[in-house]
């Protein structure tokens, strides 16, 4: 059986010859899925599951080399490469970049790539330098993350846990077949019971509005206004956090705020030099996809200066708003949140050139963040949850570089394959969401319903709290449309609780276990049918 780690164990190396060489092939793999799904479904499925499987199989061919693949970290270097290069290529480039071929600004493709690429890559530097913070918990959920975790413990142990963890495959597997939205079923069995329970009111709200109410909170802008007020208090909130706990340091004789500290292996004052080096590499960014693009022709030097700033704010927050999310919830709104930052740029008048620009320097700044969030997750898992700091400090170092060598794989894919599928016509629908609202405009009456909706929004995240998230992941239900993922979440939140109070705290393993393989079978099921969808078109 694999341990955790033993006291002779090093954690491998991503330069180890074969393990480059396969990582970057299953990164290409990666690309290549998340490019055709996302441009003819709209989706991109987590990969990190298949990258975990391929894994195991490939331990299991009878080749001395192979052999190395027994190990539980080389298997998670696979399903990092694989799942961040999904993302990346997806996510995080190809629909940027098809935001000005959409507008019929092709010369502008070019300039978009180099931004958004520039974004991916800061994106998942700073979630690699604020996890472990206190503001971003290795202890936090992550849920794709834990169930990554789990089905390679299981694979690796075997007995009563891949029993139980196969038994929740199948019902993820069957229930999702049904039409029930499994993964957000598991997550309610591990996230934090408060943020969880308002993301599930927000999902049932946003599907029952106009036959319970006679409107559609969509078109009145109030997913968009809540999460504007909601972001804007999170990011109070986050600043207070670590101002609080900079006062509490100062007298240097209290021994208190250095025990604390140590349950983190990143500090306060590390992470308020991340956010703070983080805003300035968003605001260079946001300055290179400027010149690049032009806008320094399109517009005044006040209206210039103001882009810039607004720019690298609205990515800084962007960013922010989709970690704790993805964290809390295992769902992160990038596409909902890039919208909002270009209702608001639209708002403050940028002409439609840096509006483009804008939403998709926004939509590339965030699923990087949070896809290095559940990989971090699962290697915090299987090294043991932090015990040995050095062994997780070094292990977390070799899943950054895989990932950042897979976001590098996802660039060259992307720019070596865009101009074919966008010949054939094959962009990201979202893309056309973003063109036709910049071509729509707006109107003051948009304004009054932000604003307004905006002031709830920033209440609830207050009265919750940072550690609960209540605003956030409220707003983030209202602006997912998932027939059936509301019901899902509260009926797992009341199991789960049912389950607690009978069976006490020693009810949480198994229930985690479950979960996980709910949340496996659902990305499962997700993946092969989008597979089998595609095939057929």
């Amino acid at each position: 059986m694999q341990q955790h780690k033993t006291d002779k164990e090093k954690h491998p190396s991503i330069f180890e010859p074969f393990a480059l060489f396969l990582n970057i092939a299953t990164a290409v793999i990666g690309a290549v899925i998340g490019m055709q799904l996302v441009t003819t479904l709209g989706i991109t499925p987590n990969t990190a599951i298949i990258g975990a499987l391929v894994a195991m199989l490939i331990a299991r061919i009878p080749i001395r080399m192979f052999a190395k693949y027994k190990s539980i970290h080389r298997q998670n270097l696979v399903q990092t490469s694989i799942s961040s290069a999904t993302f990346g290529a997806a996510n995080s480039l190809l629909i940027p970049i098809g935001i000005p071929f959409v507008m019929g600004e092709t010369d502008l493709i070019m300039p978009m790539l180099i931004g958004a690429a520039l974004a991916m890559f800061v994106d998942a530097a700073l979630l690699y330098k604020l996890f472990d913070s206190r503001i971003f918990p290795a202890s936090g959920t992550w849920p794709p993350g834990v169930a990554t975790a789990e089905s390679i413990i299981a694979g690796d142990r075997g007995g009563k846990r891949a029993a139980l963890l196969g038994v929740g495959a199948a019902g993820g597997l069957l229930g999702s077949y049904l039409g029930v939205s499994m993964s957000a079923f598991g997550v309610a069995f591990i996230g934090n019971i408060w943020a969880l329970t308002m993301f599930g009111i927000g999902l049932l709200l946003r599907q029952y509005s106009v036959p319970l109410f006679g409107i559609d909170v969509n078109k009145m802008f109030i997913p968009h206004g809540f999460m504007i007020g909601a972001g804007l208090v999170a990011l109070v909130q986050v600043t207070m956090i670590i101002m609080k706990r900079k006062k509490q340091e100062a007298p240097a004789s209290s021994g208190t705020a250095a025990t604390e500290e140590e349950t983190y292996t990143r500090s306060d004052r590390e992470t308020t030099r991340t956010l703070g080096l983080g805003f300035a590499a968003y605001l260079a960014v946001a300055l290179v996809l400027a010149v690049l693009g032009g806008l320094m022709t399109e517009m005044s030097a006040g209206m210039f200066v103001a882009f810039l700033l607004f720019a690298a704010f609205a990515a800084y927050v962007h960013e922010l708003i989709v970690g704790i999310a993805a964290m809390h919830s295992g769902w992160f709104p990038a596409f909902a949140v890039a919208l909002i930052t270009l209702i608001i740029g639209m708002l403050i008048g940028f002409p439609p050139v840096a509006l483009g620009l804008l939403v998709g320097f926004s939509a590339a700044t965030g699923p990087a963040f949070a896809d290095m969030g559940y990989d971090l997750k699962t290697g915090h898992i299987l090294r043991g949850g932090g015990k040995d700091r050095e062994f997780e400090l070094h292990g977390r170092k070799q899943q950054y570089i895989t990932g950042m060598i897979a976001f590098g794989v996802a660039l060259v894919a992307v720019l070596f394959t865009y101009k074919g599928y966008f010949a054939a016509g094959l962009v990201p629908p979202v893309d056309t969401v973003y063109v036709k609202t910049i071509e729509a405009g707006t109107s003051p009456e948009v304004a009054k319903q932000l604003f307004l909706w905006a002031i709830p929004g920033a209440i609830l995240q207050f009265l919750g709290g940072p550690s609960r998230q209540l605003g956030v992941l409220f707003a983030t239900g209202l602006l997912i449309l998932n027939p059936g993922a509301g019901w899902a979440v509260i009926a797992g939140i009341l199991i789960r609780t049912i389950v607690l109070k009978v069976k006490g705290r020693e009810a949480e393993t198994p229930m985690s276990i479950l979960a996980a393989g709910f949340i496996a079978g659902d990305a499962l099921y997700s993946f092969f049918t989008s597979v089998f969808k595609f095939s057929k078109k």
